[in-house]
């Protein structure tokens, strides 16, 4: 048994509520277990200057934790007068995520702003972040397509995250705080619905790890990103009929 009592392929309770602020095109709160993070999309007529004339959009994200989401104050980045590196890493590999299951150029010339907001952190922060930021583009994406159609409808799979990790030498899904920071190999997965891998981030915290570890962290992963895309279905139901279809 684990430091609340799950087994240790079982992730903890997920509930993802849409529509959690009002002004926003796509708003999400999405709790697992004790992490609980505000992500948000907004939609923008217009796109980086890389990108203008060329007929495609972009999807960018911005994280951020909260001073009082952790159990010691984070000061934050404004006051330091800089993005610390794990902020900025992070807001890439969200962003990375997103990007991987959109059309671009069926698009058009816009930008999806995602941002991040972590209220309260127990692990697992930017696993969370990548789960709820797609429920939220969804929704974004969604208000574009009704008031004017796509041609082609971009978004096409579901996208999602999960950490997994070896603590005291056992393999487990989903760490929290307590057991992350305890962990010998610590590994963010992000997959797609289809059972594409996106990205795969592992280190060795203490010790190298075998090719059987990573083999069983990868099916451990895999469970546990059905578990959340599942939760996002059942979040999005009929909105996300459209997803993976071309808008057809």
């Amino acid at each position: 048994m684990r430091i609340d009592g799950r087994k240790y392929d079982q992730i903890r309770p997920i509930k993802i509520t849409r529509d959690y602020t009002k002004y926003a095109e796509g708003s999400v709160l999405i709790e697992t277990g004790d992490t609980k993070v505000i992500c948000t999309a907004s939609i923008e007529d217009r796109v980086p200057p890389f990108l203008k004339g060329k007929g495609e959009g972009w999807i960018t994200c911005e994280y951020n934790m909260l001073p009082r989401a952790t159990q010691v104050r984070k000061i934050r980045d404004i006051t330091k007068g800089k993005i610390d590196g794990r902020t900025m890493e992070i807001q890439r590999i969200i962003g990375r995520a997103l990007r991987s299951v959109v059309d671009l150029k069926a698009m058009g010339e816009k930008t999806i702003w995602v941002d991040c907001d972590v209220i309260q952190a127990d692990g697992g922060t930017r696993t969370a972040s990548i789960s709820g930021a797609f429920v939220a583009l969804v929704d974004a994406v969604n208000k574009l397509h009704k008031r004017t159609p796509f041609t082609v409808y971009p978004i096409r799979d579901f996208v999602s995250a999960i950490s997994v990790g070896i603590v005291n030498n056992v393999r487990m899904l989903d760490l929290c705080y307590l057991e992350d920071s305890r962990a010998q190999v610590d590994m963010n997965i992000v997959m797609t619905d289809s059972g594409e891998f996106v990205e795969i981030q592992g280190t060795g915290e203490q010790s190298p790890f075998t090719r059987d570890d990573l083999q069983e962290l990868l099916r451990l992963g895999e469970k546990g990103i059905n578990n959340m895309i599942h939760a996002q279905k059942e979040s999005l139901k009929m909105d996300s009929l459209w997803i993976g279809t071309g808008g057809k």
